[in-house]
């Protein structure tokens, strides 16, 4: 089985194209448009046309795009969000209608959540920021095409590798650079949101079982934790990992995001149905792990077979 794994040296595109080399049978074609790329691609800006001729060529079975951006401005997140699947959906129904689209979108698409109720596939989709309204774009791209596609909407991920773009990499960040300095401060934003935080790994195993699964899957399935975590437990948590000794303050209002969604709960009863998945890592395991990468040391086991979802 060939799959293209699109967006292979991101942080959630390198953690499933691991995954799938374990995969016995699969041969992985990691592309994307950084160079030696093994499939030179770049949804943002490449036509139909080119596109089509790749994907020709490269003849893959299986598709999965975990290609987009997270920042930037307006139209860079609509270049790489919303026009990268539209184009890919064309371009696939030209050169390989029968490849399976296995699509990373975002929990972002659906906006606020109702304090302690998870939200289903089925819920409306109100995102409040560019990057929450140009994955929700090409999520509807990826569902009204003809292909054999699927969206996994993923919560917040966590764990090895995460980038600094994300809180989570961004406070092991400045907890390595405090050290043990009992006269350190941690100045942060407003702590008091809830989040689906969700382990990277458990991620690129929600998306093997996707890429597998032997018959065709519903559009959309949440893929998460499915637990509302405190971000300041989350943040404590891993101060305590770290065995930072200083203080941590909040300070002002945080980002806009946490200020609009001050709760995001994700409801994955349907892909433990589709999929037969289920999260495997709580937030202590995947804060162990992502400090461990940030420190090169090795982390803990600590995976468990999730009691830690009710």
């Amino acid at each position: 089985m060939r799959i293209l794994v699109l967006g292979s040296t991101g942080y959630l595109g390198a953690h499933v194209a691991e995954r799938l080399r374990t995969v016995p049978g699969v041969l992985v074609l990691d592309g994307g448009r950084r160079p030696g790329a093994g499939v030179p691609v770049d949804l943002a800006a490449d036509s139909t046309g080119r596109l089509a001729g790749i994907l020709a060529s490269a003849a893959p079975d299986a598709v999965v795009n975990c290609a987009g951006a997270t920042g930037g401005d307006p139209v860079a997140l609509a270049e790489a969000n919303a026009r990268g699947p539209a184009v890919l959906c064309a371009a696939l129904g030209r050169a390989a209608p029968g490849a399976r689209l296995v699509h990373l979108g975002s929990a972002a698409e659906y906006g606020p959540g109702t304090p302690r109720v998870r939200t289903p596939e089925s819920a409306p989709t109100r995102p409040l920021t560019p990057y929450g309204a140009t994955k929700l774009a090409g999520t509807v791209a990826v569902t009204a095409s003809a292909l054999d596609a699927v969206v996994l909407r993923v919560g917040n991920p966590v764990g090895p590798g995460a980038p600094v773009t994300g809180l989570p990499g961004r406070v092991a960040g400045l907890l390595r650079a405090a050290g043990p300095d009992p006269d350190a401060v941690l100045r942060l934003g407003d702590l008091s949101a809830f989040r689906d935080f969700v382990d990277v790994r458990d991620v690129a195993a929600a998306v093997e079982r996707a890429v597998t699964a032997p018959k065709p899957l519903p559009r959309v399935l949440n893929i998460g934790g499915g637990e509302a975590v405190p971000v300041r437990r989350l943040v404590r948590t891993l101060a305590e990992t770290a065995g930072f000794r200083g203080r941590i303050e909040e300070q002002g209002a945080g980002s806009a995001r946490s200020g609009q969604v001050s709760w995001q709960c994700s409801d994955i009863t349907a892909a433990r149905s589709a999929l037969g998945w289920r999260p495997t890592y709580p937030v202590e395991a995947s804060l162990a792990a992502l400090w461990a990468a940030v420190t090169g040391e090795a982390a803990p086991s600590r995976h468990l077979e999730s009691d830690c979802v009710t």
